[in-house]
């Protein structure tokens, strides 16, 4: 059998298995189930057992796995609940974020180049991988797991912007120029996104919702693609594409299919976390340098030192601009929510590596915190916060206006 057909039968294997690792481990210990993928990747992979060899197939498939997880993180984030005071907090935290992350990375990377792909990975939050762990604990819908949307919404859409702007490899103006361009797309896309649809469209979704035809479904994709085609013309990151297709998305159906929203996203997701998504984590632990990061010295000695970073550089300014009604506990879970990082990493260095800007051990550690990260910080978070006491969001309103 080639190889595609192998690897993609062992991925899809430890796709059924991790869920189920994951709630044999979780009734004594709650452990994110994207660890498991991880690790078992890494257990296939050349580095250990050698029984998986990615790709152009497999590739794309992790490709497509990481635009659906970016897609569905920039989905969830309810406009609702993301603006104001905490919108306003979020974003000042990830600015001061930036310029400490940049100033560390040149200094820790020796050079401008490889620091400002270091810079930017330091300010990144892996939204799509914390929501799950919210939404599992009951804590996705209520206050706090508002000002988390809202400070990782921004740690996930602000290194996009930085990438587009500073790794793109061309001059700031030029970037900022097609940055402007795409900026004023997704603005008319959300113009005709608020704009009331005609009746036929809401009757379609509905009669189509249980059928062959899954006309929203389609339509939702369409919209996924269009957005991708926008930044890629641009040349610009598809990410970047991603996330702003997720938040005309939820627009879309909020105002055409209010009713039907909740069954629709449930089919986006069985498509997205019940196969795409779990393919990128996997081929991410396939793909792991873990010869580079074992050989010692420097490169094992960086993993631990970043995982630091992650906490210094993106939780520090996200605990002295936190919202002021959070309590010490819930500070501190925001701040380890906010740290915790791992997608956006793994792109930022698969970038860094490809241009020859960072080594594959740099890289191997970087990748190697934010998967300590993904494991630690939720966990210390949950934890941390078993005695802590909702916010009711009455409490609150009043700094929430714009």
């Amino acid at each position: 059998m080639p190889h595609s057909g192998t690897t993609l039968i062992l991925i899809m294997t430890i796709a059924v298995l991790a869920p189920l690792l994951a709630y044999a481990v979780g009734r004594r210990l709650p452990v994110p189930l994207v660890i498991f993928e991880i690790l078992l990747g890494i257990l296939i992979g050349p580095d250990v057992l050698g029984w998986a060899h990615p790709d152009a197939l497999i590739d794309g498939l992790s490709e497509l796995g990481l635009t659906m997880l970016i897609f569905l993180a920039g989905y969830e984030i309810e406009f609702g609940k993301v603006r104001g005071d905490t919108l306003r907090r979020s974003v000042r935290a990830w600015l001061i974020a930036l310029a400490l992350g940049l100033a560390t990375g040149v200094l820790l990377g020796g050079g401008y180049t490889k620091g400002v792909f270091i810079g930017v990975a330091l300010t990144s939050t892996a939204l799509g991988t914390v929501l799950p762990v919210l939404r599992d604990a009951g804590d996705l819908h209520g206050r706090f797991g508002s000002v988390v949307m809202a400070f990782g919404a921004v740690g996930e859409f602000g290194p996009i912007i930085a990438m587009a702007l500073l790794l793109s490899g061309r001059g700031a103006a030029e970037s900022t120029v097609l940055l402007a361009v795409f900026a004023a797309l997704t603005a008319g896309a959300v113009f005709w996104a608020l704009r009331p649809r005609p009746p036929w469209f809401s009757r379609i979704v509905v009669k189509t919702l249980h059928t062959s035809g899954q006309f929203a479904v389609r339509f939702v994709f369409l919209l996924l693609a269009l957005m991708l085609g926008a930044s890629q013309a641009l040349g610009l990151d598809i990410l970047l594409g991603a996330f702003a297709a997720g938040l005309i998305t939820r627009l879309v159906l909020t105002g055409a299919a209010p009713e039907s929203g909740p069954q629709i996203l449930e089919k986006i997701e069985g498509v997205g976390f019940g196969f795409l998504v779990p393919v990128f984590f996997v081929v991410t632990g396939i793909e792991f340098d873990l010869a580079s990061l074992l050989d010692g010295g420097r490169t094992l000695l960086l993993l631990p030192v970043f995982l630091l970073l992650f906490l210094a550089v993106r939780g520090g300014p996200i605990w002295f601009l936190a919202p002021r009604d959070l309590g010490r506990k819930d500070r501190g879970g925001l701040v380890l929510y906010g740290s915790t990082a791992l997608p956006l990493v793994v792109a930022i260095t698969t970038i860094g590596v490809d241009d020859k800007a960072m080594t594959a051990g740099e890289a191997a550690a970087l990748v190697g915190a934010g998967m300590v990260s993904v494991l630690v910080f939720p966990l210390i978070a949950l934890k941390s916060r078993s005695g802590a006491k909702a916010l009711p969001s009455e409490q609150v309103s009043g700094s929430e206006s714009w």
